[in-house]
């Protein structure tokens, strides 16, 4: 708690200032926070500013998260309110965060693009433009939204002007990086774009390689004034592994005789365990305004993901407390104790099962999101904004797996007797998901404009979602959503704001006992305050209370530890104050702090590996130095407060302490060359992201420090 008052109590004192110096903002300062009070339409599909949206919105654009150190999409979320990034320390095969204690959904270009886990890869934040942050329900607009909130990303677009860079990076972990973005015009009314990296790099864990190539062209035609169509172009090719190694939490947050299991432990077979994935995507974009009062919007995206993971994971979920056990040396096989019938702990604590897991996956998604927006007038003193649409998704996720058990010494693991099958799946292989899914939704949503002074929100949807599993007889749900808020300006800047939203989630999967997963649904209150520092300023302070129903949980009655059953329901409550400004003198701040409870009803317990608290405050400043240099320097802290979980070997829960992380920028301007290094975890602490109950730890991320050197034009 100390840290969190301190990083309050600054944040508090940066901006008790701001008012007073607000009416000194210049306009044509440099700018480094772009698009927090430009449209929102994350939150409306619209083009509303984030003033005038009853909800909180957060819009981190690329040039903050290319000086905050991002890597990964996850990364980009490090100073976001309400925003726990990366809960399991830096995994290498899912985006994972959570929002409001809750599973984030992950939307590309306002459609949905990943379902199912351990299916596809991840998403390159280079690619990008923007990334938004939604919190709080939004299923009445895109219907496949969780209840706690989304993160849409934003793809570069071609542009009519010319532009583009070049760049070379070098870092920890020996990582080589080179990036392309270029854009410009072809012909009057054909631009068109050209995204690309190349990257050969480890990462934190031995033997776990992080190599990509991605290649994402795009062209925009504008045969009129009136009408944009964009086509967007996506290979992507990963070939790596799994940094999350699933150490048990004896040995790691708990003690061993043998010390703490090093931070770049590797427990699998070098060359066999792999995280090697392709993708394809192919997206349309048309925008037509037949007048100023009438605007048609269709999009549509077809992906397709290869996949193939193999992995291997200690057994610490059939004994937690004491997963280590003792082999007999002539058969290499566990000693059973004839009284008990259960296999002999190891007193030297280093032995231990391992599970060898392999998978390969075929994710297919079609999705397409068509919408038409009126604007009219009903009185002198109110403005609508009405929006008509139906979309449309159909996924289908496959996968064939195979299945083995080893056992190995942890603290010095001998790599070459573990099995690397041929190269293989594990066998028996067979098929082990087949989930096909279809969803068809009908919204509608109006947005009045009262004196100029006040806005609300009404909006409701209809859904048809059909799911089925392994050719097995579908599963039909409906469901029809609602939303409604209001925002008003009571005094200049100052805009309270209260809403109440509706979710309704199809989850892609089976639960333990093999029937597909029914949708969670949901609701969320919420009342707070926007206000508008400046220009490029904004205050919001807001609490919320969430009610979910049918979340997966973890199954106690399977041997499986990632078997899931769905649980009733669960609440999640809070508060959360966010501010973003630029401040005379170039200065920018961003400053966070959140509260949460979330907890599954009647257990009285906090969902694991959901911290209470979080904070995080980041400040930038550009100078001119002499001889036409430019000087850009920044720092961040963050703070995630200590976490719990419960399982039967820790029935009074296990914690994973707090801990806080310091981030540094610099980049050097000199005519169309710059020289940035970015460095996160700065002083190298070491840190777990979450220790479960059920018997396993998550590394947090280690120093990473890199050189970008870069050419623009």
């Amino acid at each position: 708690m100390r840290s969190v008052t301190s990083l309050a109590t600054l944040a508090i004192a940066s901006l008790v200032a701001a008012p007073a110096l607000a009416e000194a903002f210049d306009a044509s300062d440099d700018i480094i926070v772009l698009g927090q009070l430009e449209a929102s339409n994350a939150a409306t599909k619209t083009d509303t500013p984030a003033i005038l949206t009853p909800q909180p919105v957060t819009i981190v654009s690329a040039d903050l998260l290319e000086a905050q150190g991002a890597v990964s999409i996850s990364d980009t979320l490090n100073y976001v309110a309400g925003v726990q990034a990366n809960p399991y320390g830096p995994d290498s095969r899912i985006d994972s965060n959570f929002v409001r204690g809750l599973n984030a959904l992950q939307f590309r270009d306002g459609m949905r693009d990943v379902f199912s886990f351990y299916a596809t890869i991840r998403a390159d934040p280079y690619n990008f433009d923007s990334v938004q942050v939604l919190r709080g329900p939004s299923s009445v607009l895109f219907g496949q939204g969780s209840l706690g909130g989304l993160v849409n990303l934003n793809s570069k677009l071609p542009s009519s002007e010319a532009a583009g860079e070049v760049s070379l990076r070098y870092g920890s972990f020996d990582r080589k990086e080179a990036l392309v973005d270029v854009t410009g015009p072809i012909t009057g009314d054909l631009a068109a774009r050209f995204v690309a990296r190349v990257r050969d790099a480890g990462t934190q864990v031995d033997f776990v390689p992080d190599d990509r190539i991605m290649i994402a062209p795009s062209i925009t035609w504008s045969p009129g004034t009136a009408t944009d169509i964009t086509l967007l172009g996506l290979y992507q090719e990963d070939d790596g592994g799994s940094t999350s190694q699933f150490l048990p939490v004896v040995g790691t947050l708990l003690p061993n005789p043998n010390g703490r299991l090093p931070f770049d432990r590797f427990i699998g077979k070098p060359g066999w365990d792999r995280y090697d994935g392709r993708l394809l995507q192919g997206t349309a974009l048309v925008n037509h305004r037949f007048s100023e009062s009438a605007r048609l919007s269709l999009k549509a995206r077809y992906i397709d993901s290869d996949l193939t993971y193999f992995t291997h994971y200690p057994d610490s979920y059939s004994n937690p407390a004491n997963p280590y056990v003792l082999l007999d040396p002539a058969t290499g096989t566990p000693v059973i104790d004839p009284l008990t019938g259960v296999a002999v702990r190891d007193t030297n604590q280093r032995t231990i099962g391992l599970y060898a897991d392999g998978s390969r996956a075929r994710m297919e998604i079609f999705s397409t999101d068509n919408n038409l927006q009126l604007k009219f007038d009903t009185g002198a003193n109110i403005e609508h904004v009405l929006l008509a649409g139906v979309d449309y998704s159909w996924n289908h996720v496959r996968k064939v797996g195979g299945f083995a058990f080893e056992y190995i010494d942890i603290y010095d693991p001998d790599y070459a007797a573990l099995s690397d099958f041929g190269g293989g799946l594990p066998q028996p292989a067979g098929p082990s998901e087949d989930v096909e899914q279809t969803q068809l939704g009908f919204y509608l949503q109006d947005q009045i404009r009262l004196w100029d002074r006040v806005s609300i929100v009404l909006g409701a949807r209809r859904d048809r979602v059909t799911s089925s599993a392994f050719g097995a007889p579908k599963v039909k749900q409906n469901a029809t959503t609602f939303r409604a808020g209001v925002i008003g300006e009571i005094l200049p800047g100052l805009s309270p704001f209260f809403s109440y939203t509706e979710s309704f989630e199809p989850i892609a999967g089976t639960a333990s006992n093999g029937n597909p997963f029914v949708p969670k649904s949901g609701n969320q209150y919420e009342a707070g305050i926007k206000y508008e520092l400046n220009p490029a300023s904004l205050i919001t302070i807001t609490g919320y209370r969430i009610k979910e129903n049918n979340r997966p949980v973890d199954d106690p009655t399977t041997p499986d530890p990632f078997d899931q059953r769905q649980a009733g329901s669960l609440t999640s409550k809070g508060i959360e104050f966010e501010a973003r400004t630029e401040l005379p003198g170039r200065l920018q701040l961003i400053a966070n702090y959140s509260y949460n409870e979330a907890e599954i009803d009647g257990t009285n317990q906090q969902l694991e590996n959901v911290p209470k608290h979080n904070a995080s405050i980041w400040a930038a400043r550009s100078f001119d130095l002499p001889g036409d240099i430019g000087l850009r320097l920044g720092a961040g802290v963050r703070y995630a407060g200590e976490n719990k979980s419960f399982g039967f070997a820790f029935p009074n829960g296990i914690t994973t302490p707090d801990y806080t992380l310091v981030d540094g920028f610099a980049e050097f301007r000199w005519q169309r060359w710059s020289l940035a290094i970015n460095a996160t975890n700065l002083l190298g602490k070491d840190y777990y992201s979450a220790c479960l109950a059920r018997g396993d730890c998550f590394n947090g991320a280690e120093r990473n420090v890199f050189g970008t050197l870069s050419y623009r034009f």
